[in-house]
């Protein structure tokens, strides 16, 4: 029975993700607002099991202070380094979390990399890019429990805004705030 309602609530996710690909990212981002006065994000860092949950936009405007908590965790946990993210990608978190309503916090897999970080990882695997958007504060990687990676990688595609990468058995998607594309990974 549980299975039966989690395809069911996945299968209206995703005739809601199909109507608003009809719709421009800032679109969506009206709509969102109706439902919701303010844009709060319920994060965990996987790597260093820290969560937040944030009021980042209220009254109209994005909130500084939180900006920077969050920033913080977005940081890189390997040089301990943090710049201030795209404040679009928040929108853009905040709009999936909205959309699947998870009870759960978005799971940030990979945020913020200092270049040598960066640099490391490509040595390890080839497919980590050069001039990465995660150097530049204008990608991360997520997932959402309880969310299959498939149907949240529709979503984000269905944003019709930056780049989506779907990386299917290594368990997260991509999103940035670049030109529109999208691929898929390992």
């Amino acid at each position: 029975m549980q299975q039966r309602r989690q395809f069911l609530k996945n299968t209206a996710l995703l005739g809601a993700a199909s109507l608003t690909s009809q719709l421009s990212f800032a679109e969506q981002l009206q709509q969102d607002q109706k439902i919701a006065e303010e844009r709060t994000l319920h994060l965990y860092n996987i790597h260093t099991g820290e969560s937040l949950k944030t009021t980042f936009w209220a009254d109209g405007q994005y909130l500084d202070n939180e900006i920077q908590d969050i920033d913080l965790l977005m940081r890189d946990h390997r040089a301990n380094q943090a710049i201030a993210m795209q404040r679009r990608l928040y929108d853009k978190l905040f709009h999936l979390q909205n959309l699947f309503s998870s009870k759960e916090p978005l799971y940030v897999v990979s945020a913020y990399r200092a270049p040598k970080t960066n640099a490391d990882l490509r040595r390890q695997s080839n497919g980590v890019a050069e001039g990465s958007m995660h150097m530049q504060g204008k990608a991360i990687d997520i997932r959402i429990p309880g969310v299959s990676h498939r149907h949240l990688h529709k979503a984000a595609v269905a944003m019709r805004s930056g780049g989506v990468g779907y990386y299917p058995k290594s368990g997260f998607i991509h999103i940035d705030t670049g030109r529109r594309r999208q691929w898929q990974g390992a």
